[in-house]
C-alpha cells in the first residue's frame, strides 16, 4: 500500500470529532465522494483499516463500519487475502439511464398544470412538505431516531447472511401478509414478558411503519366522516393520515396525568361519538406523561359502553430509566376494544420499516382480511434477520446496552441545558423514551426559536406545531438518543444562540 495514497487520503478527508454526524458517516461520505470525483479510480486497492485508523486518529471500527456500508451499496469491494478495493461498476453507472438534453434543465411543474387529481392528490399537491415537527436526519436534537452509530452493524450483517441460507425456495415467492410465523411468536413472546399483555401470535400482525397501520384501522372502523379523537398535542402525521382516511380528526386535550377522559364522556353526553381514540398512554408523545392508572380504566370503560376502538401507539416504552411502567392498556382489556401498535424503528433503527399491530381475539379474522386486501406486506428476509435477533437473545441484550446510553445522554442534556439555559429552558426528566419536552419562558414564540435552531444546525421541534388548540406556553420536543455527549454540548450551546439572537431582535422592535 502506496504511502502517498494514506496520505492522500487523510488531508482529503475533513472529519470533525466534535460534529453532530457520526464519524464513520462522514467517513463514508468523504470515501464515497472521493470514488464519485474519480479521485479514487475503480481497482484501487484502499489503505487496511487498521492503517487508515491510525493516520487519521480514528477508532478502527469507525473505518470498519464506513468499509463495511461502502461495500453493501456497491462503491468498494472486499477481495479476501488481498484487501479491499473501489469497485470498477460504481451503483450509479448501474442505475444511469439516458435522458434527453433538456432534462438537465427539468423544473416541477406546479399542481394546476398536472390535468386532474383528487381531492387527497390536490391537498397532498398543495401541502407544505418541509416537517416543522421533526427532521430525520441525525443531529441535536431531531427526536424519534435512535443512536444509529451504535447499533451492532456487524452482528446484523452476521444474522442476515445466516438468514439467506434458511430461506427455502417457496419463501422467496409473495409472502403471508399477516407477517413471517416465527416473528410474530417471538413478538407475541417478548410482549407477554414485558408489557403484561394477553395475546398470542395469532393476534400478531406485521406491518411496514405507523402510516400503514393507520391507513389500515382507518379502512376497517371508520366511515367516511366519523369521528376519530386525538390526543392534544400529539404527532401531526396521525392526524394527517386520519384526515387523508376521511375520518373527522377531533382533539382531546392531555394534562399531566394524560388524556382527559372526562373530555370524552362530556362530547357522548353532548351526542358527539367517537369511533376511534388515538392514545400514547406509556409515554406521550411530545409531552411525555403517563397516562394514570385510574385513566385508563376510565377510558376502557368508556370505550366498552360507546362501542369505540383504542388505538394504543407503543412507540417507545422499551426504554424505561426508573421503575416499571404501567401496564399496556391491551393487557386490561376485557372488552376487545384495543389495537396495540408497536414498532422496531426506535428500539433498532427507522429504515428497517418493520412495525406490528395486535389485535383483540374476535377481530382477528376481519383484520387479517383488511391486511390481506392492502396488499403490502412486509420484505420476508428483514422478517427473518429479526426473528433471529430475537431468539438469539440479542435483542434483549441490545435493549439492556441502549438503555444504559439513553439514560447518561439524557442526564447529559439536562445538566447542559441548567447549566447554559437555566431561566430560558425549563427541563426535567423522563423516565421512558427517547425525548424530553423543553419549556420556553411565557411569551416566547416556539417556531421561531425552532426556525433560528435550524439555521444553526440543531432540530429542536416545535410543540406548536403538534397542537390543533393553543397552548398557554411555548416548548421544545428534544431528542438525545442520536447524539453523542460532545454532540448533546455542542447542540445546546447553538441553542443557546438561538435564543440569545431571539432576544436580541426583541429589544431591536
Amino acid at each position: 500500500m502506496s504511502t502517498s495514497l494514506v496520505a492522500s487520503l487523510s488531508l482529503r478527508l475533513e472529519l470533525k470529532k466534535q460534529g453532530a454526524v457520526p464519524l464513520f458517516l462522514q467517513l463514508y461520505g468523504g470515501l464515497r465522494a472521493a470514488i464519485l470525483a474519480g479521485h479514487l479510480e475503480g481497482g484501487t486497492r484502499l489503505p487496511p483499516t487498521r492503517q487508515l485508523a491510525a493516520e487519521l486518529a480514528i477508532s478502527r471500527k469507525t473505518v470498519v463500519k464506513a468499509f463495511e456500508q461502502l461495500i453493501a451499496e456497491g462503491y468498494l469491494e472486499g477481495k479476501v487475502g488481498s484487501g479491499t478495493y473501489v469497485a470498477r461498476v460504481l451503483p450509479e453507472e448501474m442505475l444511469q439511464v439516458s435522458r434527453p438534453a433538456s432534462s438537465a434543465a427539468f423544473s416541477t411543474p406546479s399542481p394546476k398544470h398536472i390535468p386532474h387529481l383528487s381531492a387527497w392528490g390536490t391537498s397532498l399537491a398543495n401541502r407544505d412538505t418541509g416537517s416543522i415537527a421533526g427532521g430525520n436526519t441525525m443531529q441535536a436534537f431531531s427526536p424519534g431516531i435512535p443512536a444509529l452509530d451504535e447499533f451492532p452493524y456487524r452482528l446484523w450483517s452476521r444474522l442476515a447472511s445466516h438468514s439467506w441460507r434458511l430461506l427455502k425456495g417457496n419463501q422467496l415467492s409473495y409472502s403471508d401478509p399477516l407477517g413471517y410465523w416465527p416473528l410474530r411468536e417471538a413478538i407475541a413472546s417478548y410482549l407477554r414478558a414485558v408489557r403484561g399483555m394477553d395475546c398470542e401470535p395469532e393476534q400478531v400482525i406485521i406491518m411496514t411503519g405507523m402510516p400503514q397501520t393507520l391507513d389500515l384501522v382507518s379502512k376497517l372502523v371508520l366511515n367516511l366522516g366519523e369521528t376519530a379523537l386525538v390526543e392534544d398535542p400529539s404527532l401531526p402525521e396521525v392526524r394527517q393520515v386520519l384526515k387523508d382516511a376521511g375520518a373527522a380528526v377531533v382533539p382531546v386535550a392531555v394534562d399531566q396525568h394524560g388524556l382527559s377522559v372526562e373530555r370524552l364522556a362530556n362530547d357522548e353526553q353532548s351526542g358527539q361519538h367517537g369511533r376511534l381514540v388515538y392514545v400514547t398512554p406509556s409515554h406521550q408523545y411530545p409531552l411525555g406523561v403517563t397516562l394514570s392508572l385510574s385513566r385508563r380504566l376510565a377510558l376502557l370503560r368508556w370505550a366498552a359502553r360507546t362501542g369505540a376502538w383504542i388505538l394504543e401507539d407503543d412507540y417507545d416504552s422499551e426504554y424505561r430509566y426508573e421503575g416499571r411502567p404501567l401496564a399496556a392498556l391491551q393487557g386490561l382489556d376485557h372488552a376487545g376494544c384495543v389495537l396495540y401498535m408497536g414498532t422496531f424503528s426506535k428500539v433498532l433503527f427507522p429504515a428497517l420499516r418493520l412495525s406490528y399491530l395486535v389485535v383483540p381475539a374476535a377481530s382477528v379474522d376481519l383484520f387479517a382480511r383488511g391486511r390481506a386486501a392492502l396488499a403490502r406486506e412486509a420484505p420476508v428476509m428483514e422478517q427473518v434477520v429479526l426473528t433471529e435477533f430475537f431468539t438469539e437473545g440479542h435483542f434483549a441484550r441490545h435493549l439492556r446496552r441502549m438503555n444504559g446510553i439513553y439514560q447518561e445522554r439524557q442526564a447529559i442534556l439536562i445538566e447542559a441545558v441548567r447549566q447554559r439555559l437555566a431561566g430560558e429552558l425549563e427541563i426535567k426528566p423522563a423516565t421512558t423514551g427517547l425525548h424530553v419536552m423543553g419549556w420556553l419562558c411565557p411569551g416566547v414564540d416556539d417556531r421561531h426559536v425552532w426556525q433560528l435552531s435550524m439555521a444553526r444546525g440543531v432540530d429542536v421541534p416545535p410543540l406548536s406545531a403538534h397542537t390543533l388548540c393553543p397552548q398557554p406556553r411555548g416548548g421544545l420536543v428534544l431528542g438525545y438518543a442520536c447524539v453523542s455527549p460532545p454532540e448533546i454540548r455542542a447542540g445546546v450551546d447553538q441553542l443557546a444562540l438561538a435564543l440569545e439572537a431571539m432576544g436580541q431582535e426583541r429589544k431591536g422592535r
